[in-house]
């Protein structure tokens, strides 16, 4: 028996087994591009120093994974051979996927254009007032993109079926009373986004700031346009509404510059001498690493009943460094007095006295 080829076939090959072929060869034909790309860029890939190449290269090959084998199949659709529907729901689907990779690669890109200010706002330098500026802005810059990049591309691909056309069309006549009715179901919300605004371009907090902040010491890790995550010295993180840095108090250690003033209070009795106190304290701060040579001071604040409150005043480039520079200080001026004037360390003083007799009646 013979068997009679349809006039659809090519060479013999059934229909439905053509197109197979036709969309496996698009998308092995997008993957060794993409492949021949990175091989040409891989040395970029392995540098440890700031280029654009490089961080195209980091932050686009996933993209670049969905992106090409779909500009293949865009090419290659009209050599498809599907009933009229399904070439319909093909060239739809080819239509929408092309629109979310292209999405995908302009979000990636600006990753790419936030390591480029990253690299030139370095926070490891000393004093880094201007880059955590510039980085806290950035980052609220970032998200209001990206999320632009998405609603718009939610709205394209909406708006590429005819239905939903014709839908937005009537629906832009009450626009204005149902943006009054959201206001008011996302107040909140609403509230937060506006806070963050606030926050990015008046800046109480930037990120990297030394914040005391519900009876916590830590720095602000991330600002989101919803929330604000500050690392605590222990490491835990502490995850604060945005608005709560509007509407309530808080210290900022970091406000204008990281230097900073460190306390040390020592209490002893009333007969330790001061001067020997202070050249001690002169020859350990002097002599510190940590110490930025501005501020060394003793000087006596009180005296309590039993003991006298003698505070220790040192500055530091960083609230880091004070904190360090304080424990050695307290801890070497206690070793001085125990070892100098162990009577004068503090005791609570007693006078032992006969009882007298009462006369016997």
């Amino acid at each position: 028996m013979i068997k009679l080829v349809s006039e659809n076939d090519f060479w013999g090959i059934p229909n439905w087994l053509f197109d197979i072929i036709i969309i496996v060869v698009a998308i092995l034909a997008g993957l060794v591009l993409k492949y021949i790309l990175m091989a040409l860029t891989r040395y970029y890939k392995s540098r440890s120093t700031f280029s654009f190449l490089r961080s195209s290269v980091l932050h686009l090959g996933r993209p670049l994974n969905v992106f090409l084998p779909l500009v293949f199949l865009n090419i290659t659709k009209t050599l498809m051979v599907l009933p009229p529907r399904m070439l319909a729901v093909y060239f739809k689907l080819l239509e929408i996927g092309l629109i979310v990779a292209f999405a995908y690669i302009l979000v990636n890109l600006i990753d790419v254009f936030q390591d480029f200010v990253f690299s030139s706002y370095d926070l490891k330098k000393a004093d880094n007032l201007r880059e955590r500026k510039v980085r806290t802005q950035l980052q609220f810059i970032r998200k209001i993109l990206v999320a632009v990049v998405l609603t718009l591309t939610v709205a394209a691909v909406l708006f590429s079926f005819e239905g939903m056309r014709k839908l937005g069309a009537g629906l832009l006549t009450g626009v204005g009373v149902g943006g009054i009715i959201i206001g008011f179901a996302a107040q909140r919300s609403l509230s937060n986004f506006l806070a963050g605004l606030q926050i990015a371009f008046t800046q109480p907090i930037r990120i990297d700031d030394v914040l005391v902040v519900e009876g916590e010491w830590g720095r602000v890790e991330e600002i989101t346009l919803t929330y604000v995550v500050v690392n605590i010295w222990d490491q835990r993180r502490l995850i604060l509404p945005i608005n709560y840095f509007i509407e309530k108090p808080f210290q900022n250690w970091t406000r204008t510059s990281a230097e900073i003033l460190g306390t040390v209070f020592i209490y002893a009795d009333y007969s330790l001498p001061l001067d020997a106190l202070r050249a001690e304290f002169d020859r350990l701060v002097s002599g510190h690493p940590l110490w930025d040579k501005k501020v060394k001071v003793v000087q006596l604040t009180d005296a309590k009943e039993n003991v006298v409150e003698i505070r220790c005043l040192v500055s530091a480039a960083n609230s880091g460094q004070a904190f360090d520079l304080r424990c050695f200080v307290r801890e070497n001026l206690i070793h001085f007095i125990q070892k100098n004037y162990p009577e004068s360390l503090p005791k609570v003083r007693a006078s032992l006295e006969p009882i007298k007799q009462l006369p016997s009646s």
